[in-house]
């Protein structure tokens, strides 16, 4: 079988996107996992696909490299661009994903992603916080984001009994500066550093929000530079909007 694919990143953060409208693509974690891989796939940090929804503008179904599915925010910005370049949208949708219904618009030139409120955050220490923002962040405050060994201490923490009823968790290591928060990730499902994660810097924003940071919040990822808005209410955070680029980078076709 013959499989059109078209790549897209996101501040780094890459994915391969699949017109599956037709939903005659052969889900399985094996194949996902082959697809992602660098060396012996397209390679990318995770796989979306596109299809029909009967009330909606469409549907995007996403996996992590692994097979997994979570929430995702820069791929759903990414697989609106995609939308768009199909001509199933124009500048906003409604579309289902994950973790439910959300909304999506193009505005100054970069793409608009709205998240549901955030309830669920704790700060554990005064290093440390957990943000749920549709899928699990813990985060650690770093004085020097690029002296931290992201991979082995972000394993350790994803890995930890404390998030056993998560699944695991993505772990983001911030350094506050004056006018931005500089962030690296550890992504779960992935098993590895990205280069940005959408959900993350959501999570950060949301942390930087409590700390007194007014909206929007620039995030500066390893790929790029995000922005996180956001209203502060009694005991949540409404209105989240997570922005930035999405990029096509090239397409072509695979045999599976």
């Amino acid at each position: 079988m013959e499989l059109h694919f078209t790549k897209y990143q996101g501040t780094g953060n890459d994915f391969i996107l699949l017109d599956d409208r037709s939903e005659s693509f052969p889900i399985n974690d094996s194949l996902i996992q082959k697809l992602c891989d660098r060396r012996f796939g397209v390679g990318a940090d995770g796989l979306i696909l596109i299809q029909n929804h009967p009330d909606l503008d469409y549907r995007m179904v996403y996996f992590n490299s692994d097979g997994s599915q979570s929430l995702c925010g820069n791929g759903s910005r990414c697989g609106f661009a995609f939308a768009k370049s199909l001509g199933i949208v124009d500048v906003k949708a409604t579309f289902e994903t994950t973790d439910g219904i959300h909304q999506i618009k193009i505005q100054d030139g970069k793409i608009h992603f709205k998240l549901f409120d955030v309830k669920e955050r704790e700060k554990i220490n005064d290093k440390e916080w957990f943000v749920d923002t549709g899928s699990p962040h813990h985060i650690v405050i770093s004085k020097d984001v690029l002296e931290e060994d992201i991979v082995n201490q972000g394993r350790k923490i994803r890995n930890s009994s404390t998030y056993s009823r998560h699944n695991g968790t993505n772990v983001n290591f911030a350094q506050l500066l004056q006018d931005r928060v500089k962030i690296r990730t550890y992504e779960r499902g992935v098993e590895d550093e990205t280069l940005s994660c959408g959900t993350g810097a959501t999570a950060v924003g949301i942390m930087a929000g409590e700390l007194g940071l007014e909206s929007p919040v620039r995030i500066q990822t390893m790929g790029g530079e995000l922005s996180v808005s956001f209203k502060r209410e009694e005991d949540s955070f409404t209105d989240v909007w997570l922005s930035g680029p999405a990029e096509k980078v090239f397409e072509g076709s695979v045999t599976i």
